[in-house]
């Protein structure tokens, strides 16, 4: 426990508070974790040299866990390295070597990863998170999650409901504010999603509230009419506010996984994405989706989803990540 203490008490968390989110996260992750590192520790036993057989093999076990193949040829290039320098002796020392190569892709994405929901103290309030996604990757969902938490820190949250073109959407998001306890702006099923956005920005001014989550519409990520809407909030939000929104959170569903690098790769091109969210971590055998995202897009994972309470959204540290994949 000790190990996540480091990584998890930086905000004077109680070490059953630290304990509760260690064990989420192993658990959320357990499927990953019997999906890829399990199979890596039975496919290094009894080895006694680094060959091309357990390379072939180990190359096997991170695409079908859908870790990319040029994150895994640089996991194996690192490898390789490593093993040439260090005179591999035994299994326990690969896995080490596993473990600090992993460790150190995560890191070289040059972003800092955050210890607590809370928003930056030199923004100004409210502070403004646009939140995008395709349809059915737990967008909505991700929004409750947080709007929690961001309460549960002690912030006034409101919520803007902008998927007006789904009533579902709409409905959803508003059995979240009712669940949460936090107040929602939002307009009939067919209104301009940002007139929603701006209504719901200039409630949060007008009630000095310290956090507006602004939900948007999920339909294909290809479909230019999207993206331009996406373009259109903003500049709608930036009348009352002129540097919101000061977050666009991509939401990715990690059981999708190379299709979440597509989603990744369009909606970044399309509209600066800032931040990360990969929801669904325990639904899948496929977490290493997550060492990807990581590895190829240089924008934070700042949030994961690790269940369907609303307890269960954690901020995301690489190291407790990877620690909790190879303990």
């Amino acid at each position: 426990m000790s190990v996540f203490k480091k990584w998890f008490g930086k905000k004077d968390k109680t070490d059953e508070e630290v304990k509760e989110e260690v064990e989420q996260l192993q658990q959320g992750l357990e499927k990953t974790k019997q999906g890829i590192f399990s199979r890596i520790s039975k496919a290094i036993a009894g080895k006694s040299s680094v060959d091309i057989e357990f390379l072939d093999e180990l190359e096997e076990i991170l695409i079908t866990s859908d870790v990319s193949l040029s994150t895994t040829i640089k996991i194996i290039d690192r490898l390789e390295a490593r093993v040439a320098v260090d005179k591999y002796i035994n299994a326990n020392q690969l896995n080490n070597i596993l473990y600090n190569e992993i460790s150190t892709l995560l890191e070289e994405n040059n972003t800092k990863d955050i210890d607590s929901f809370s928003i930056p103290n030199e923004a100004k309030k409210p502070y403004v998170i646009m939140v995008v996604g395709v349809n059915g990757v737990g967008k909505t969902t991700t929004i409750g999650k947080l709007a929690y938490q961001y309460k549960k820190q002690g912030y006034n949250v409101i919520l803007g409901a902008s998927d007006t073109f789904r009533a579902a959407a709409v409905d959803q998001l508003t059995i979240w504010s009712e669940r949460v306890n936090v107040p929602i702006v939002k307009q009939s099923m067919g209104s301009d999603p940002a007139a929603v956005a701006f209504d719901a920005v200039q409630s949060a001014v007008a009630k000095g509230a310290d956090v507006v989550i602004i939900d948007t519409a999920g339909r294909l990520h290809n479909k230019i009419g999207l993206m331009d809407e996406l373009s259109k909030i903003k500049r709608v939000m930036s009348k009352v506010i002129p540097d919101a929104p000061h977050e666009v959170l991509l939401v990715l569903d990690a059981t999708t996984g190379q299709n979440a690098l597509e989603q990744a790769k369009h909606f970044s091109a399309a509209t600066q994405v800032t931040a990360l969210a990969i929801t669904k971590l325990d639904g899948t055998a496929k977490g290493g989706v997550v060492l990807s995202i990581a590895d190829e897009f240089k924008i934070p994972v700042k949030y994961i989803g690790l269940g369907e309470q609303m307890e269960q959204l954690q901020v995301f540290n690489r190291r407790a990540f990877v620690e909790t994949l190879f303990n």
